[in-house]
Protein backbone atom coordinates (compact mmCIF):
# COMPACT_ATOMS: atom_id res chain seq x y z
CA UNK A 1 0.00 0.00 0.00
CA UNK A 2 1.48 3.17 -1.06
CA UNK A 3 1.97 5.69 1.84
CA UNK A 4 1.36 9.89 1.46
CA UNK A 5 4.06 12.03 2.53
CA UNK A 6 2.80 14.59 4.59
CA UNK A 7 4.19 16.90 7.64
CA UNK A 8 2.01 16.48 10.75
CA UNK A 9 1.38 20.03 12.17
CA UNK A 10 0.01 21.08 16.11
CA UNK A 11 -1.96 23.93 15.84
CA UNK A 12 -2.52 24.67 19.30
CA UNK A 13 -5.05 27.89 20.29
CA UNK A 14 -7.11 29.18 23.65
CA UNK A 15 -9.78 27.00 22.44
CA UNK A 16 -8.93 24.47 19.72
CA UNK A 17 -6.07 21.93 20.03
CA UNK A 18 -5.46 20.75 16.29
CA UNK A 19 -3.35 18.24 14.77
CA UNK A 20 -3.82 18.59 10.78
CA UNK A 21 -2.05 16.98 8.24
CA UNK A 22 -0.50 18.74 4.55
CA UNK A 23 0.36 16.62 1.61
CA UNK A 24 3.60 17.39 -0.38
CA UNK A 25 1.17 20.21 -2.52
CA UNK A 26 -0.06 21.48 0.90
CA UNK A 27 -3.35 20.00 0.53
CA UNK A 28 -5.52 19.37 4.29
CA UNK A 29 -5.53 15.11 4.19
CA UNK A 30 -6.32 14.83 8.05
CA UNK A 31 -7.40 16.97 10.94
CA UNK A 32 -8.76 16.44 14.07
CA UNK A 33 -9.63 18.46 16.94
CA UNK A 34 -9.57 18.35 20.70
CA UNK A 35 -11.01 20.72 23.13
CA UNK A 36 -9.36 20.65 26.88
CA UNK A 37 -10.88 22.06 30.09
CA UNK A 38 -9.29 24.96 31.90
CA UNK A 39 -7.47 24.38 35.53
CA UNK A 40 -7.09 27.14 38.31
CA UNK A 41 -3.69 28.67 39.11
CA UNK A 42 -2.72 28.83 42.51
CA UNK A 43 -4.67 32.24 42.88
CA UNK A 44 -8.13 30.27 41.38
CA UNK A 45 -7.16 32.21 37.33
CA UNK A 46 -8.39 30.03 35.17
CA UNK A 47 -5.05 28.57 32.86
CA UNK A 48 -4.09 25.40 30.48
CA UNK A 49 -4.16 22.09 31.16
CA UNK A 50 -0.42 21.45 30.44
CA UNK A 51 -0.50 17.88 31.41
CA UNK A 52 -3.41 17.27 29.42
CA UNK A 53 -2.12 19.00 26.38
CA UNK A 54 0.96 16.97 27.30
CA UNK A 55 -0.64 14.15 26.69
CA UNK A 56 -2.99 14.72 24.21
CA UNK A 57 0.14 15.85 22.09
CA UNK A 58 1.79 12.93 22.47
CA UNK A 59 -1.14 10.33 22.35
CA UNK A 60 -2.30 11.74 18.84
CA UNK A 61 1.22 11.34 17.53
CA UNK A 62 1.57 8.10 18.31
CA UNK A 63 -1.72 7.00 16.62
CA UNK A 64 -1.15 9.32 13.36
CA UNK A 65 1.90 7.20 13.34
CA UNK A 66 0.33 3.91 13.50
CA UNK A 67 -1.79 5.21 10.32
CA UNK A 68 -1.22 3.07 7.33
CA UNK A 69 -1.97 5.92 4.82
CA UNK A 70 0.21 8.35 5.48
CA UNK A 71 4.36 8.81 5.71
CA UNK A 72 5.23 11.36 7.92
CA UNK A 73 8.08 13.40 6.65
CA UNK A 74 8.03 16.24 9.62
CA UNK A 75 6.37 17.67 12.38
CA UNK A 76 5.84 21.25 12.99
CA UNK A 77 4.22 23.42 15.77
CA UNK A 78 1.89 26.83 15.64
CA UNK A 79 0.64 28.17 18.93
CA UNK A 80 -0.88 31.09 21.22
CA UNK A 81 1.70 33.54 22.53
CA UNK A 82 2.16 35.38 25.53
CA UNK A 83 2.73 32.25 26.91
CA UNK A 84 5.48 30.32 28.76
CA UNK A 85 5.80 26.41 30.10
CA UNK A 86 8.72 26.70 32.82
CA UNK A 87 10.90 23.30 33.27
CA UNK A 88 13.05 22.36 36.45
CA UNK A 89 16.41 20.56 36.19
CA UNK A 90 14.87 17.34 35.11
CA UNK A 91 13.18 18.75 32.49
CA UNK A 92 9.39 18.60 34.09
CA UNK A 93 7.05 21.10 34.50
CA UNK A 94 6.79 22.82 37.54
CA UNK A 95 4.58 25.65 37.31
CA UNK A 96 1.51 26.36 35.71
CA UNK A 97 1.23 28.05 32.34
CA UNK A 98 -0.08 31.57 33.38
CA UNK A 99 -3.06 33.02 31.69
CA UNK A 100 -1.98 35.96 29.66
CA UNK A 101 -5.41 37.45 30.52
CA UNK A 102 -4.22 37.28 34.80
CA UNK A 103 -4.16 40.68 35.85
CA UNK A 104 -0.88 42.41 36.54
CA UNK A 105 0.16 44.14 40.11
CA UNK A 106 0.03 47.80 38.95
CA UNK A 107 2.81 48.47 41.77
CA UNK A 108 5.35 45.78 39.96
CA UNK A 109 4.34 47.38 36.43
CA UNK A 110 5.25 50.83 37.97
CA UNK A 111 8.37 49.46 39.22
CA UNK A 112 9.84 47.72 36.18
CA UNK A 113 9.19 50.71 34.04
CA UNK A 114 10.74 53.33 36.68
CA UNK A 115 13.56 50.82 36.36
CA UNK A 116 13.97 50.43 33.22
CA UNK A 117 13.36 54.27 31.75
CA UNK A 118 8.86 54.62 31.63
CA UNK A 119 6.87 53.24 29.71
CA UNK A 120 7.29 55.33 26.20
CA UNK A 121 10.88 54.55 26.20
CA UNK A 122 10.26 51.07 26.69
CA UNK A 123 7.13 50.26 24.62
CA UNK A 124 8.72 51.79 21.71
CA UNK A 125 12.62 49.80 22.08
CA UNK A 126 10.47 46.69 22.82
CA UNK A 127 7.71 47.41 19.80
CA UNK A 128 4.70 47.08 21.96
CA UNK A 129 1.83 48.69 23.80
CA UNK A 130 1.71 48.11 28.39
CA UNK A 131 -0.09 44.76 27.95
CA UNK A 132 0.23 43.10 31.70
CA UNK A 133 0.60 39.69 31.60
CA UNK A 134 0.48 39.87 27.41
CA UNK A 135 4.18 41.26 27.53
CA UNK A 136 4.91 37.60 28.50
CA UNK A 137 8.70 38.62 29.94
CA UNK A 138 6.61 40.48 32.52
CA UNK A 139 5.50 37.01 33.87
CA UNK A 140 9.03 36.09 34.70
CA UNK A 141 9.30 39.55 36.31
CA UNK A 142 6.36 38.84 38.15
CA UNK A 143 8.13 35.36 39.63
CA UNK A 144 10.99 36.78 40.27
CA UNK A 145 9.67 39.21 42.41
CA UNK A 146 6.32 37.76 43.71
CA UNK A 147 7.95 33.63 43.91
CA UNK A 148 11.55 34.39 43.89
CA UNK A 149 11.75 30.62 45.20
CA UNK A 150 9.95 29.32 42.45
CA UNK A 151 11.68 31.63 40.34
CA UNK A 152 14.87 30.44 41.14
CA UNK A 153 13.88 26.21 40.38
CA UNK A 154 13.05 27.31 37.25
CA UNK A 155 15.91 26.01 34.75
CA UNK A 156 14.12 26.68 31.03
CA UNK A 157 10.91 29.04 30.01
CA UNK A 158 9.39 27.69 26.99
CA UNK A 159 7.10 29.94 25.25
CA UNK A 160 4.06 27.56 24.24
CA UNK A 161 5.40 26.62 20.88
CA UNK A 162 8.61 25.93 21.60
CA UNK A 163 7.42 23.55 24.72
CA UNK A 164 5.17 21.47 22.07
CA UNK A 165 8.26 20.91 20.01
CA UNK A 166 10.13 20.12 23.39
CA UNK A 167 7.62 16.95 23.86
CA UNK A 168 8.29 15.29 20.92
CA UNK A 169 12.01 16.30 20.14
CA UNK A 170 13.38 16.67 24.17
CA UNK A 171 15.45 19.71 22.52
CA UNK A 172 15.81 22.91 23.73
CA UNK A 173 15.32 26.20 21.54
CA UNK A 174 13.52 30.02 21.74
CA UNK A 175 11.90 30.71 18.29
CA UNK A 176 11.83 34.80 17.04
CA UNK A 177 8.43 35.17 16.07
CA UNK A 178 7.57 33.89 19.89
CA UNK A 179 10.17 36.50 21.42
CA UNK A 180 8.83 39.40 18.69
CA UNK A 181 4.93 39.08 19.63
CA UNK A 182 4.67 42.13 21.80
CA UNK A 183 7.21 39.85 24.94
CA UNK A 184 8.91 43.10 26.26
CA UNK A 185 11.89 40.67 25.89
CA UNK A 186 13.06 42.21 22.32
CA UNK A 187 15.03 45.48 21.48
CA UNK A 188 13.92 46.16 17.93
CA UNK A 189 16.08 48.21 17.24
CA UNK A 190 19.40 46.86 18.74
CA UNK A 191 17.50 43.28 17.41
CA UNK A 192 18.81 41.29 20.58
CA UNK A 193 17.54 40.78 24.26
CA UNK A 194 16.54 44.24 26.05
CA UNK A 195 19.35 44.91 28.87
CA UNK A 196 16.41 44.08 31.45
CA UNK A 197 16.56 40.46 30.78
CA UNK A 198 20.16 39.86 31.67
CA UNK A 199 20.16 42.21 34.58
CA UNK A 200 16.84 40.65 35.66
CA UNK A 201 19.15 37.03 35.48
CA UNK A 202 16.32 36.14 32.66
CA UNK A 203 18.61 35.40 29.82
CA UNK A 204 19.74 32.35 31.42
CA UNK A 205 16.68 30.67 31.20
CA UNK A 206 16.15 31.47 27.73
CA UNK A 207 17.53 28.46 25.36
CA UNK A 208 19.43 29.78 22.28
CA UNK A 209 17.27 30.88 19.36
CA UNK A 210 16.67 28.42 16.65
CA UNK A 211 15.81 29.40 13.16
CA UNK A 212 12.62 28.83 11.88
CA UNK A 213 13.53 27.33 9.31
CA UNK A 214 15.51 25.14 10.65
CA UNK A 215 15.00 21.71 12.65
CA UNK A 216 15.43 20.55 16.00
CA UNK A 217 15.75 17.31 15.91
CA UNK A 218 14.34 14.14 14.84
CA UNK A 219 12.33 11.07 15.60
CA UNK A 220 13.67 7.93 14.81
CA UNK A 221 16.35 9.42 12.62
CA UNK A 222 13.94 10.01 10.27
CA UNK A 223 10.96 12.80 10.95
CA UNK A 224 12.34 16.09 11.32
CA UNK A 225 11.24 18.41 13.94
CA UNK A 226 10.39 22.31 13.81
CA UNK A 227 10.83 24.38 16.96
CA UNK A 228 7.43 25.77 16.37
CA UNK A 229 5.95 29.30 15.30
CA UNK A 230 3.99 31.63 17.23
CA UNK A 231 0.48 31.48 15.22
CA UNK A 232 -0.34 34.98 14.46
CA UNK A 233 3.45 35.49 12.87
CA UNK A 234 2.65 31.93 10.91
CA UNK A 235 -0.29 32.59 9.23
CA UNK A 236 1.43 35.39 7.67
CA UNK A 237 4.04 33.02 5.67
CA UNK A 238 1.32 31.77 3.15
CA UNK A 239 1.09 35.13 1.94
CA UNK A 240 4.64 35.93 2.17
CA UNK A 241 5.73 33.03 0.28
CA UNK A 242 3.05 33.39 -2.69
CA UNK A 243 2.72 37.67 -3.21
CA UNK A 244 6.69 39.52 -3.32
CA UNK A 245 5.06 43.04 -4.14
CA UNK A 246 4.54 44.90 -0.69
CA UNK A 247 0.73 44.04 0.60
CA UNK A 248 -1.37 44.45 4.18
CA UNK A 249 -2.87 41.61 5.31
CA UNK A 250 -6.13 42.02 7.34
CA UNK A 251 -7.01 39.42 9.13
CA UNK A 252 -11.05 39.46 10.88
CA UNK A 253 -12.37 37.99 13.29
CA UNK A 254 -13.13 38.91 16.91
CA UNK A 255 -10.30 41.52 16.72
CA UNK A 256 -9.35 42.87 13.34
CA UNK A 257 -5.95 43.05 12.96
CA UNK A 258 -3.77 44.97 10.29
CA UNK A 259 -0.53 43.49 9.45
CA UNK A 260 2.04 45.37 7.25
CA UNK A 261 5.43 43.34 6.99
CA UNK A 262 6.78 46.33 4.65
CA UNK A 263 6.52 48.79 7.61
CA UNK A 264 10.00 48.64 9.14
CA UNK A 265 9.44 52.64 10.86
CA UNK A 266 9.52 52.39 14.61
CA UNK A 267 6.79 53.10 16.48
CA UNK A 268 5.55 56.32 17.51
CA UNK A 269 4.03 57.51 20.38
CA UNK A 270 0.92 57.98 18.90
CA UNK A 271 0.94 54.52 17.45
CA UNK A 272 1.64 52.92 20.37
CA UNK A 273 -1.51 55.09 21.83
CA UNK A 274 -3.75 53.83 19.39
CA UNK A 275 -2.65 49.89 20.32
CA UNK A 276 0.01 49.26 17.35
CA UNK A 277 2.66 47.06 17.40
CA UNK A 278 5.50 45.33 16.06
CA UNK A 279 5.52 41.50 15.83
CA UNK A 280 8.69 39.82 14.10
CA UNK A 281 8.48 37.36 10.92
CA UNK A 282 9.39 34.22 10.71
CA UNK A 283 12.66 35.52 8.67
CA UNK A 284 13.02 37.84 12.13
CA UNK A 285 11.98 41.30 10.55
CA UNK A 286 9.36 43.61 12.02
CA UNK A 287 5.61 43.63 11.14
CA UNK A 288 3.89 46.36 11.88
CA UNK A 289 0.32 45.86 13.38
CA UNK A 290 -2.70 47.53 14.27
CA UNK A 291 -6.33 45.98 15.69
CA UNK A 292 -9.72 46.89 15.91
CA UNK A 293 -12.72 45.35 17.86
CA UNK A 294 -14.60 45.36 14.74
CA UNK A 295 -15.92 41.65 14.49
CA UNK A 296 -16.87 41.59 18.83
CA UNK A 297 -18.86 45.14 18.10
CA UNK A 298 -20.47 43.57 14.88
CA UNK A 299 -21.43 40.25 16.90
CA UNK A 300 -23.09 43.02 19.19
CA UNK A 301 -24.68 44.79 17.00
CA UNK A 302 -26.84 42.21 15.17
CA UNK A 303 -28.17 41.37 18.19
CA UNK A 304 -29.67 44.45 18.35
CA UNK A 305 -30.59 44.57 14.78
CA UNK A 306 -32.48 41.26 15.06
CA UNK A 307 -34.43 42.25 18.50
CA UNK A 308 -35.41 45.67 17.23
CA UNK A 309 -36.41 44.23 13.90
CA UNK A 310 -37.84 41.31 15.09
CA UNK A 311 -35.62 38.92 13.01
CA UNK A 312 -33.05 36.38 13.81
CA UNK A 313 -30.02 36.66 14.66
CA UNK A 314 -28.07 35.23 11.68
CA UNK A 315 -30.45 37.37 9.40
CA UNK A 316 -27.59 39.29 8.49
CA UNK A 317 -26.25 36.13 6.14
CA UNK A 318 -29.19 36.98 4.29
CA UNK A 319 -28.65 40.72 3.15
CA UNK A 320 -27.12 41.28 -0.29
CA UNK A 321 -24.82 44.50 -1.05
CA UNK A 322 -27.06 47.09 -2.42
CA UNK A 323 -26.07 50.10 -4.29
CA UNK A 324 -28.67 52.77 -3.64
CA UNK A 325 -28.47 51.66 0.03
CA UNK A 326 -24.49 52.50 -0.14
CA UNK A 327 -25.29 56.01 -2.04
CA UNK A 328 -28.22 57.03 1.02
CA UNK A 329 -25.63 56.36 3.46
CA UNK A 330 -22.74 58.23 2.21
CA UNK A 331 -25.09 61.24 1.30
CA UNK A 332 -27.25 61.01 4.08
CA UNK A 333 -25.28 60.64 7.17
CA UNK A 334 -21.53 61.01 5.93
CA UNK A 335 -20.63 57.83 7.96
CA UNK A 336 -17.46 57.45 5.67
CA UNK A 337 -16.17 60.80 6.32
CA UNK A 338 -13.23 60.95 8.61
CA UNK A 339 -13.91 60.71 12.42
CA UNK A 340 -10.86 62.43 14.65
CA UNK A 341 -12.24 59.42 17.55
CA UNK A 342 -9.93 56.96 18.26
CA UNK A 343 -10.32 53.62 16.01
CA UNK A 344 -9.11 52.29 18.65
CA UNK A 345 -11.20 53.18 22.04
CA UNK A 346 -14.77 52.30 21.81
CA UNK A 347 -17.63 51.60 19.60
CA UNK A 348 -18.23 52.66 16.09
CA UNK A 349 -21.12 55.98 15.55
CA UNK A 350 -23.48 52.61 15.23
CA UNK A 351 -23.63 52.30 18.71
CA UNK A 352 -24.99 55.33 19.42
CA UNK A 353 -27.75 55.18 16.53
CA UNK A 354 -31.61 54.83 17.03
CA UNK A 355 -32.71 52.10 14.70
CA UNK A 356 -36.29 53.73 14.44
CA UNK A 357 -34.46 56.20 12.02
CA UNK A 358 -33.85 53.47 9.43
CA UNK A 359 -36.83 51.97 7.43
CA UNK A 360 -35.95 48.51 7.45
CA UNK A 361 -32.76 45.50 8.82
CA UNK A 362 -31.19 46.01 5.22
CA UNK A 363 -31.09 50.12 5.39
CA UNK A 364 -29.70 49.59 9.11
CA UNK A 365 -26.89 47.10 8.23
CA UNK A 366 -25.79 48.67 5.84
CA UNK A 367 -24.87 51.38 8.01
CA UNK A 368 -23.52 49.53 10.44
CA UNK A 369 -21.03 48.17 8.07
CA UNK A 370 -20.35 51.68 6.78
CA UNK A 371 -19.70 52.75 10.74
CA UNK A 372 -17.28 49.64 10.92
CA UNK A 373 -15.76 50.61 7.43
CA UNK A 374 -15.42 54.13 9.20
CA UNK A 375 -13.10 52.81 12.02
CA UNK A 376 -10.93 50.38 9.90
CA UNK A 377 -10.15 52.67 7.22
CA UNK A 378 -8.58 54.83 10.24
CA UNK A 379 -7.19 51.93 12.11
CA UNK A 380 -5.55 50.32 8.64
CA UNK A 381 -3.82 53.91 8.18
CA UNK A 382 -2.20 53.87 11.07
CA UNK A 383 -0.09 50.52 9.39
CA UNK A 384 -0.41 51.79 5.78
CA UNK A 385 0.78 55.33 5.72
CA UNK A 386 4.14 55.89 4.20
CA UNK A 387 4.38 52.66 2.71
CA UNK A 388 3.80 51.33 -0.60
CA UNK A 389 2.07 48.87 -0.36
CA UNK A 390 -0.65 48.66 -3.26
CA UNK A 391 -2.89 45.69 -2.41
CA UNK A 392 -5.10 44.89 0.73
CA UNK A 393 -5.84 40.85 1.96
CA UNK A 394 -8.59 40.21 3.90
CA UNK A 395 -8.87 36.74 5.63
CA UNK A 396 -11.49 35.72 7.99
CA UNK A 397 -14.95 36.50 9.18
CA UNK A 398 -15.35 40.13 7.30
CA UNK A 399 -14.12 38.62 3.44
CA UNK A 400 -17.34 36.48 3.34
CA UNK A 401 -19.40 39.84 3.62
CA UNK A 402 -19.75 41.70 0.01
CA UNK A 403 -20.57 44.67 1.92
CA UNK A 404 -17.77 45.31 4.09
CA UNK A 405 -15.60 44.43 0.89
CA UNK A 406 -16.91 46.80 -1.28
CA UNK A 407 -17.31 49.77 1.08
CA UNK A 408 -13.62 48.66 2.24
CA UNK A 409 -12.65 48.73 -1.45
CA UNK A 410 -14.20 52.48 -1.62
CA UNK A 411 -12.46 53.27 1.45
CA UNK A 412 -8.92 52.45 -0.20
CA UNK A 413 -9.11 53.40 -4.13
CA UNK A 414 -5.16 53.85 -4.36
CA UNK A 415 -5.28 50.08 -3.31
CA UNK A 416 -6.56 46.64 -4.84
CA UNK A 417 -8.72 44.93 -2.29
CA UNK A 418 -8.92 41.20 -2.47
CA UNK A 419 -10.89 38.69 -0.17
CA UNK A 420 -8.09 35.64 0.55
CA UNK A 421 -8.30 32.08 1.85
CA UNK A 422 -5.91 30.01 3.00
CA UNK A 423 -6.95 26.75 4.54
CA UNK A 424 -5.64 26.85 8.19
CA UNK A 425 -3.26 29.84 7.68
CA UNK A 426 -1.12 28.97 10.81
CA UNK A 427 -0.75 25.67 10.40
CA UNK A 428 -0.10 25.60 6.65
CA UNK A 429 2.55 28.37 7.69
CA UNK A 430 4.35 26.54 9.99
CA UNK A 431 4.34 23.45 7.19
CA UNK A 432 6.26 26.16 4.59
CA UNK A 433 8.39 27.41 7.41
CA UNK A 434 10.36 23.97 7.15
CA UNK A 435 9.52 23.02 3.47
CA UNK A 436 13.29 22.91 2.48
CA UNK A 437 12.97 19.63 5.65
CA UNK A 438 10.80 17.53 4.45
CA UNK A 439 9.55 18.09 0.85
CA UNK A 440 11.22 18.24 -3.00
CA UNK A 441 8.63 19.92 -4.57
CA UNK A 442 8.34 23.70 -5.14
CA UNK A 443 5.74 25.65 -3.30
CA UNK A 444 2.52 25.68 -4.99
CA UNK A 445 1.80 29.03 -6.55
CA UNK A 446 -1.98 28.70 -5.70
CA UNK A 447 -1.94 28.32 -2.16
CA UNK A 448 -4.04 31.58 -1.60
CA UNK A 449 -7.40 31.97 -3.01
CA UNK A 450 -8.09 35.67 -3.73
CA UNK A 451 -11.44 37.81 -5.68
CA UNK A 452 -10.37 40.77 -6.44
CA UNK A 453 -13.69 43.80 -5.37
CA UNK A 454 -13.17 46.09 -8.12
CA UNK A 455 -15.55 49.46 -6.83
CA UNK A 456 -18.29 49.59 -10.31
CA UNK A 457 -19.37 52.71 -11.72
CA UNK A 458 -22.57 53.30 -9.09
CA UNK A 459 -20.41 53.15 -6.42
CA UNK A 460 -17.59 55.70 -7.70
CA UNK A 461 -20.03 58.49 -7.95
CA UNK A 462 -19.79 57.47 -4.21
CA UNK A 463 -16.48 58.54 -3.48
Amino acid sequence: MHKEPVIAIFDVGKTNKKLLLFDQQYNLVYEESKKLDEIKDEDGFACEDVAELTNWAKKSFEKIQGDERFDIKAVNFSAYGASFVYLGDKGEVILPLYNYLKPYPKKLQDQFYKTYGGESLMAKQTASPILGNLNSGMQLYRLKYEKPEQFEKIKYALHLPQYLSYILSSKLNTDITSIGCHTNLWHFQQHKYHKWVKQEGILDKLPAILSCTKIAGHINNNIAIGAGLHDSSAALIPYLSSFHEPFILLSTGTWCISLNPFNHSQLSDYELDQDCLCYLSYEGRPVKASRLFAGYEHEQQVKRLADHFKKPEDYYTTVTANDELMQKIKTGTGSLQKKEQSAMVGQSAFAKRNLAEFSNYEEAYHQLIADIITQQTRSTNIVLKGTPVKKIFVDGGFSNNAIYMRLLALAFPEQEVFAASVAQASAMGAALAIHKEWNPLPVPANMVKLKFYKVGDMLNTIV
